[in-house]
């Protein structure tokens, strides 16, 4: 498996994915199916906020990560928002960890100084996959969003790059 930036044609099977995390009520609030429409509009957001996407053999998508807004505050430039969703055939290989390190190689090369989300507190593999990758928990909102009738807690993980200070 190797990692490179989406592409256009992509977005199908991007949104083929998310759309698995959306279906599972695993990994996200979502409720909605994302059309490849939505996920190209993402895709090609990315000289901000990449999105990189893992690949077989034959280059098929098989995962995708990416980094969005943190806020709209100017102070807050320097933080991103990531996502992460594989292939519901590939899970539990360790193939997360080897594009969640590839985004944040981007991010830092992006200027991003930390990185955060928010995990469904039940989602242990995602949460194991943060730490992993240097991800420290900072807390938890509780009851953050309400998921089909269910109140759901989300764990705040954030990773933090050094940042360099003028002298």
């Amino acid at each position: 498996m190797r990692v490179r930036p989406a592409e256009p044609k992509d977005a199908n099977l991007i949104a083929a994915i998310y759309n698995q995390g959306i279906e599972e009520r695993s990994s996200t609030f979502e409720t909605t199916p994302r059309s490849p429409a939505d996920m190209l509009e993402r895709v090609n957001s990315m000289k901000r906020y990449p999105v990189l996407v893992m690949v077989d053999d034959a280059d098929q998508v098989v995962g995708w990560a990416g980094l969005s807004s943190y806020r709209a505050r100017a102070c807050y430039d320097g933080i991103a928002d990531f996502s992460i969703y594989l292939d519901s055939s590939i899970r539990g290989q360790g193939l997360g960890k080897q594009l969640l390190q590839s985004l944040l190689k981007e991010a830092e090369t992006h200027g991003f100084w930390k990185v955060l989300s928010r995990i469904f507190t039940f989602n242990h593999a995602s949460l194991a996959l943060c730490e992993a990758c240097g991800f420290r928990q900072v807390g938890v909102y509780e009851k953050h969003a309400c998921l089909e009738g269910r109140w759901l807690d989300c764990a705040i993980v954030e990773r933090l790059f050094p940042i360099n200070q003028p002298a």
